[in-house]
């Protein structure tokens, strides 16, 4: 039964992040999963997997509708918790990553209602069918047909129409990060979409802007006054994966401070998303310290 769970374990990570847009979450959820397992019998499981997935699933979809309350008394916006991805071997990477796991795609799945979203995630995501999806949330087929077909309409809607190459969003994350480090305006103008905007989530625990800033001007001189403000001596900003793209991990005397996303459409950013709040960076730092401790 363990090894069962163990072998299986990157595919539950997999799909509670997925579902919740939380690396805390989603382990927290494995965790339960586990206990439940812990306690079935060998006998009473004639299939180990979808039995594993479904109690995911119905751990997630009462998180969600958990989270769904809580944030209607959220500080500020409120964004998916990043997770940091790259070279080693986590419980992310065990499954293969992919549009469905971008952050641009976790922001639309948030669009989406607790049994969209899962539906979508467990069919267009893992492959799943309808008759499989059904048994796992206690819902009749046609219901299920019902709520994909919803929920990939929101998502057409709403995903990127023309795909940036991972070369081009490096180049053009790393010359952000230049500009806002020149402290000129006019090269970070050059960067950016006229109708950018850019998102802040501080959870009310750090400085952040409670509304999104919104214009490529406005964007633009707010970026440079943030930056203007930190310690060049301690304050570092390096570029590395995040949910499988490019982004910025901020550091503040070694300690991560926050993440930086991205949305591009050609060669212009069209949105940036700050994650500050500390509660969401604890994915990030343990992977760090994990990536460190390999390194070492």
């Amino acid at each position: 039964m363990t090894d069962v769970f163990t072998d299986h374990r990157g595919l539950l990570f997999s799909v509670a992040y997925r579902m919740t847009g939380s690396v805390a979450d989603a382990e927290d959820i494995v965790q339960d999963a586990w206990l439940r397992w812990s306690s079935v019998e060998p006998d009473e499981v004639r299939a180990p997997v979808p039995y594993l997935v479904k109690t995911v699933t119905n751990l997630a979809l009462n998180e969600m509708t958990s989270a769904r309350a809580r944030r209607e008394t959220y500080v500020g916006p409120w964004l998916p918790e990043p997770l940091l991805t790259g070279s080693s071997p986590d419980v992310a990477e065990e499954v293969e990553m992919a549009e469905s796991v971008s952050y641009a795609m976790l922001v639309v799945l948030e669009t989406l209602t607790p049994l969209e979203r899962a539906v979508f995630v467990l069919g267009d995501v893992f492959g799943y069918g309808h008759v499989e999806i059904a048994e796992m949330i206690n819902r009749e087929p046609a219901a299920v047909r019902q709520l994909a077909h919803r929920a990939r309409q929101h998502v057409q809607a709403r995903r990127p129409r023309f795909p940036v190459p991972p070369s081009a969003r490096l180049e053009l994350v790393g010359r952000f990060r230049d500009a806002c480090a020149g402290g000129e305006l006019a090269p970070l103008m050059e960067l950016l979409a006229p109708d950018v905007t850019v998102w802040s989530d501080g959870g009310g625990k750090v400085t952040a802007a409670r509304r999104p800033v919104i214009g490529a001007d406005n964007v633009g001189r707010w970026l440079l006054g943030v930056v203007g403000k930190l310690d060049a001596r301690s304050v570092s900003i390096d570029i590395v994966t995040v949910n499988g793209e490019p982004a910025l991990l901020a550091s503040v005397g070694g300690q991560v401070a926050g993440s930086v996303q991205f949305d591009i459409e050609g060669d212009r950013i069209t949105g940036i998303r700050f994650v500050l709040n500390p509660d969401k960076l604890n994915g990030l730092r343990a992977r760090q310290a994990g990536d460190d401790d390999d390194r070492r």
